[in-house]
């Protein structure tokens, strides 16, 4: 158990600081080297090792981010970005649009992948028009963060919540949906009143970086088949009785034969990082699961009143742990243990919201942040750790406690 245990906290180190301290060792490294380390020591044997990694949330997964890289290819993510940023409008408007647009995106496709091909071209713009891009910026990162709990495609960590509480499209959209939309007017609130006065880009500011590559060119017709093809697995989702996994796979292979695009293109924007990570972490926590030693923590947290079956208790947890180790691996550590909730919608709510909401409290809480503020690094663009709290944590705290009442009423 020691050496189980010794390996375990050393993986979920490297998930909270985003590597194994002392080594070059990222957190999918981490976790794939924590699980063969595991399976060589024979505390968990290759058998049970693959029977750990749940392949509904790996193929699901897999599938909607397919889905997503499709649009990516085709230059729609790039063509909105332009359409947006170019709007004539003042700076409130602008980002008021892109705070819609941002959530939009995030609640149909995959925020990160929104976040990795959208945000270099936003701050661009904004340099161009020579407005600060930290408000812009900021709002973009928030709203994707949150509207991505209103379905199962906005993020992975949804989807691993609604593959483990067998929970349907539709109802879980109705438990997370109505605070993950109106958390998007606080986001807007908040940053107007943090940033009056500071619309305008400095004249000391630096606006220096490595040249952007060209746009993707917009292709409309792999636009309108990659909507179409969307639109079919949001409907078989709603409408139809197949695994979800199915359907996500067959909405891929649809989109991987192309007489316009290479498989390889396609496949190359894929996180495959992100896949094996989940892979690692599904060992890990299985070993550990084996030791006994969860079911005595969570004998500990009932006893102070923390059940992982209770909606409101698992707010406050998700958004406490989320901050710690990140969102998917919060996720991963609780999945195993929330099975046959009285009030599976709620729970999965009380999961969606305090993963999604506490994101934005601190800038390593989500890929997003982390992205947006490797721009700003990149741009000679001051983002602090301070100046993204600023912001975002009385966002993160409104939207929680707008959550509380909400799950509170759902329960």
């Amino acid at each position: 158990m020691d050496l189980t245990l010794a390996i375990f906290v050393l993986v979920y180190v490297a998930m909270g600081v985003g590597h194994l301290p002392g080594f070059r060792l990222d957190r999918t490294g981490s976790a794939i080297v924590g699980a063969m380390v595991l399976i060589a020591a024979g505390r968990i044997s290759p058998a049970a090792a693959w029977a750990a990694v749940d392949y509904r949330v790996i193929g699901l997964l897999f599938g909607l981010m397919t889905i997503s890289a499709a649009f990516m290819v085709a230059g729609f993510y790039d063509w909105v970005a332009l359409k947006v940023g170019h709007l004539n409008v003042g700076p409130k408007g602008l980002l008021a649009i892109l705070i819609a647009v941002s959530g939009a995106m995030a609640a149909l496709l995959n925020k990160d992948v929104v976040a990795v091909a959208m945000t270099p071209i936003f701050c661009s713009i904004c340099l161009e028009r020579r407005l600060n891009p930290l408000p812009f910026l900021l709002g973009f990162c928030f709203a994707a963060n949150f509207a991505s709990a209103t379905t199962i495609l906005g993020s992975p960590q949804n989807m691993i919540i609604a593959e483990t509480l067998r929970l349907s499209f539709l109802g879980f959209m109705a438990a997370a949906a109505p605070p993950a939309v109106l958390g998007l007017p606080v986001v807007w609130g908040v940053i107007v009143l943090c940033y009056r006065g500071r619309w305008a880009l400095p004249a000391t500011q630096g606006t220096a970086a490595p040249a952007l590559p060209p746009p993707t060119a917009f292709d409309r017709g792999e636009t309108i088949k990659t909507g179409i093809v969307t639109i079919a697995v949001v409907a078989a989702f709603i409408f139809s009785d197949l695994p979800h996994m199915l359907i996500a796979l067959m909405g891929a292979s649809v989109l991987l034969i192309s007489r316009r695009f290479s498989s390889s293109n396609l496949l190359h924007n894929v996180d495959g990082d992100l896949l094996l990570l989940l892979f690692g972490l599904f060992v890990v926590n299985a070993a550990l699961t084996a030791t006994g030693l969860p079911e005595e923590v969570l004998a500990g947290l009932r006893h102070i009143g923390l059940d992982l079956r209770d909606p409101p208790s698992m707010l406050v947890i998700m958004a406490v742990l989320s901050t710690i180790v990140g969102n998917n691996p919060a996720v991963m550590l609780v999945a195993p243990f929330i099975g046959g909730a009285h009030h599976p919608e709620a729970l999965g709510a009380a999961i969606a919201l305090g993963t999604s909401f506490s994101s934005s409290a601190v800038i390593f809480g989500s890929l997003v942040g982390i992205i947006v503020a490797e721009e700003c690094r990149k741009r000679g663009i001051g983002l602090s750790f301070s100046e993204f709290a600023r912001a975002g944590l009385p966002t993160s705290i409104l939207c929680l406690l707008m959550a509380a009442a909400w799950i509170l009423y759902l329960r």
